[in-house]
């Protein structure tokens, strides 16, 4: 039997994985993967504004967030979603978080991994989430960190397509088409009931990708059909034998 093919996802609050991956998480599960999802926080502070206004205490808030996130999770068909409630706005990262997530990272052993834009300087949680990430990635590969555990391979990073991409410095190279599983990923925005505003959002950011998608697919020559799609930035090069 052949290895157990997986992809790992750091986000930076409960919801991220939802409007910037989902599709890719959705379409992963179908192709077999296990897609695990790391929260390091519950968004709780600063994406959780409605819940908020209605008068919600911060326990009340966490535990809203995190069936929200349970509940879009199982729509996606995550094989594994984890919470280390590391608090929001901001994030502050740690020898602990790190360890923490190396051992995940090491578990997982992903054949690629998701998270933020390299700048945000609307929420500087992403971008640190994503440095984050990098270091625990670099961690997770030392043969030196724990001996004796399995090191980690070179596992793509690909970076999500951050809220308002103009002003991040983000720029697209991967396309993928999530229109079979777009349904799974509707369902899966839908849960999040303290962001409704993002759900149409994310859909027409979805419809603009997939534009994307069709016209680097073959473009006027006959480019592939597509009605959703999802953007990604690769962070390390591609090792082929042909180029197409």
């Amino acid at each position: 039997m052949s290895e157990q093919k997986t992809a790992l996802v750091i986000s930076a609050h409960a919801a991220d994985f939802v409007w910037r991956c989902g599709g890719a998480i959705a379409k992963h599960q179908k192709l077999g993967y296990d897609v695990t999802v790391v929260c390091l926080s519950y968004g709780e502070r600063g994406e959780s504004a409605r819940l908020w206004k209605e008068g919600k205490t911060l326990d009340e808030v966490k535990s809203i967030r995190k069936k929200e996130a349970e509940d879009a999770a199982k729509a996606l068909d995550v094989h594994d979603i984890e919470f280390l409630d590391m608090g929001d706005y901001p994030l502050r990262f740690g020898q602990e978080a790190e360890e923490k997530v190396v051992d995940i990272i090491r578990k997982v052993q992903p054949n690629f991994m998701f998270s933020h834009s390299k700048w945000d300087p609307y929420n500087t949680d992403h971008m640190k989430t994503t440095e984050f990430a990098l270091t625990c990635r670099m961690i997770a590969q030392a043969w030196g960190h724990n001996p004796g555990e399995k090191v980690l391979g070179a596992p793509q990073l690909y970076l999500f397509e951050p809220h308002q991409t103009e002003q991040m410095g983000w720029k697209p190279n991967v396309f993928l088409d999530i229109t079979e599983v777009w349904d799974k990923k509707r369902a899966a925005m839908e849960c999040m009931n303290g962001q409704v505003h993002l759900w149409d959002f994310y859909t027409r950011v979805a419809e603009q990708r997939a534009n994307h998608f069709k016209r680097n697919s073959g473009g006027m020559a006959g480019g592939r059909d597509c009605k959703y799609a999802e953007g990604f930035e690769s962070i390390f090069p591609t090792c082929v034998d042909e180029l197409s």
